[in-house]
């Protein structure tokens, strides 16, 4: 599917095709109240997934009418022309995987992501205790151990010196643990006589007490406490979240597991014309009306803001806190294999029960154990409902055994991958698997060789959900610090064609929407992006500090930087 050009981001072959272009300008309607979007500086894909550029864009009630390239001529009048003033447009992005309320969550919380010891974090917690007295629960997201100089899980003591008397309850970076204080764990009855749940584990000293920190299903222990929010709760998260996530030129996301309240939400923003991107919904089979939300069916609103067609299933937990499952043991952690979420059979359940409903089905999976497992599952099921066709996912698929590599494009599956994974990990990930495993992890060169499509995301609130950083490191990878110099295991790398795919077409494919959204071309939506500088013509290590000038989805701005230099609207 993909050549073998080797480009980088300052060295890119854009196809000028006289016949491509003419794909593009076939015959458009009326300009009637149409919108023409000119003097740009646009970067499009074709059918065989090269650049395609172009200088106008022609739209009409949210779809594109027309590509205009270098030479066609543009219309005299219109019903509105925009000037672009020369800015780079590009189709909207899209996040193939992310969490949109505990990203909206997040954005109202503690921000411990980037704190760089145990006590930092914890005066994170102490300024926001003090700053939100009237908050029953204090909670927040980001903390990450392997970034502090101790290299260990946090405890209850520390948060407890705070001095605060309510119960605080903060997640790790990867949502695969949390850290409780005393007062949390009092609440939840949490003693030493508490016993590890099946896919979970209370970390606990010598003594065999409880630290303060809970893995994978064992957070079920204190978070059951926390009062569920109010369906207003919600919708502001909700909200907060997805104005932020067009700031960053997303223009959709899929949504990577969300249950009934969250969905419910959702369908009031949604009639009350609030929803500033779209979203592809992923149901999440640990919901308790689960069955229910099948038998309903797909859900498509007639404009394509909000889609459900899709479940997310869990496997497994996250590498950086050992959770997830190996078929050896963690090298840094002997006798340890991880964590599954569920045993064989209730895993075969909620995949069967999704594809007999029809429903794509998209499974977190990320230490080689799991990823074979899924793999293993997927391969009984699809021949036994006949499914192959609606695309089933791996989500993150990040450890994989070599035999398994060739599997996905064999079974039709889709990894569903996160780029910044791997430059954000690349400090822990070879400590726990070691120097054989670590050649089958983020291996995105070796799947794309074997013809399959990679949808790419960030996995936010876990990661920044801007996609200048995933394009950033799929084409480098390095950190936004340039380290390591010559980029991590660079042989797995994706030419910038390939990344920019990656958060387009191929994410849009991923989410079945591929007839509607990923390129610019008549009769797709209207959703693209503005930016500060064009991508293909800078130094690929420059690519995290492109800015969006404004995002459009269906034809309307949803985000404009006001201090930045955007287009000025020129009426007729």
């Amino acid at each position: 599917m993909w050549g073998k050009s080797g480009e980088s981001g300052g060295n890119i072959a854009v196809r000028f095709l006289v016949p491509v272009l003419a794909a593009f300008c076939i015959a458009s309607p009326a300009f009637g109240d149409g919108v023409l979007f000119e003097n740009v500086n646009g970067y499009t894909l074709n059918a065989s997934r090269e650049l395609v550029r172009f200088v106008a864009l022609q739209f009409t009630d949210g779809e594109v009418d027309r590509v205009f390239g270098t030479g066609d001529e543009l219309p005299e009048s219109a019903g509105r022309r925009i000037d672009g003033a020369g800015a780079t447009m590009i189709p909207g992005l899209i996040d193939a995987h992310g969490h949109v309320l505990g990203h909206g969550q997040a954005l109202l919380s503690v921000a411990l992501t980037g704190a760089d010891s145990e006590q930092q974090a914890v005066q994170r917690v102490a300024d926001f205790a003090a700053a939100n007295p009237e908050v029953e629960w204090i909670q927040g997201r980001g903390w990450n151990q392997v970034l502090w100089q101790s290299n260990e899980f946090p405890t209850a003591a520390s948060l407890d010196a705070i001095g605060d008397d309510r119960p605080i309850w903060l997640g790790r970076v990867d949502g695969h643990a949390a850290w409780a204080n005393s007062r949390a764990m009092q609440l939840a009855g949490i003693s030493a006589q508490s016993r590890d749940p099946e896919g979970g584990q209370i970390i606990r000293d010598s003594a065999g007490n409880p630290t303060g920190v809970f893995i994978d299903t064992a957070m079920e222990l204190v978070s059951s406490m926390i009062p569920e929010p109010g369906r207003d709760e919600i919708k502001r998260a909700l909200s907060v979240s997805m104005q932020d996530l067009a700031s960053w030129g997303l223009t959709s996301v899929h949504d990577a597991g969300s249950g009934s309240a969250v969905i419910a939400a959702f369908r009031e923003l949604l009639d009350e014309d609030a929803l500033p991107i779209r979203v592809n919904l992923m149901l999440a089979a640990s919901d308790e009306f689960y069955e229910e939300r099948l038998a309903e069916g797909h859900f498509r609103d007639a404009d394509d803001r909000f889609v459900i067609h899709s479940v997310k299933v869990i496997s497994d937990g996250a590498l950086g806190s050992r959770g997830a499952a190996l078929l050896e043991d963690y090298s840094d952690d002997p006798g340890n294999t991880g964590l599954l979420r569920h045993g064989d059979e209730q895993l075969l359940y909620l995949m069967r029960a999704a594809m007999n409903a029809g429903f794509q089905v998209n499974t977190h999976a990320i230490g080689d154990a799991a990823n074979r497992i899924v793999l293993d599952s997927y391969a009984q099921l699809i021949a036994e409902t006949g499914s192959r066709e609606l695309r089933h996912r791996i989500e993150h698929a990040q450890v994989l055994a070599f035999a398994d590599i060739m599997r996905f494009a064999e079974l039709g599956v889709v990894p569903s991958m996160q780029t910044t994974h791997a430059t954000s990990d690349k400090n822990m990930a070879e400590d726990r698997l070691g120097p054989s495993r670590i050649q089958g992890a983020y291996a995105w060169r070796k799947l794309l060789d074997t013809g399959v499509v990679i949808a790419n995301g960030s996995d936010f609130p876990i990661e920044h959900p801007n996609p200048f950083h995933g394009l950033h490191a799929a084409v480098t990878r390095q950190d936004l610090q340039g380290e390591p110099s010559g980029g991590w295991y660079p042989g797995e790398r994706m030419s910038l064609t390939e990344a920019f795919a990656s958060f387009t077409i191929d994410a849009a494919w991923a989410g079945h929407q591929e007839d509607l959204l990923g390129t610019l071309a008549p009769g797709k939506k209207a959703d693209f992006v503005l930016l500060d500088r064009d991508p293909f013509a800078i130094p690929a290590q420059q690519l995290w500090q492109v800015e969006v000038l404004e995002t459009w989805v269906g034809g309307e701005r949803t985000f404009s930087r006001a201090t930045q230099a955007g287009a000025s609207d020129q009426e007729d």
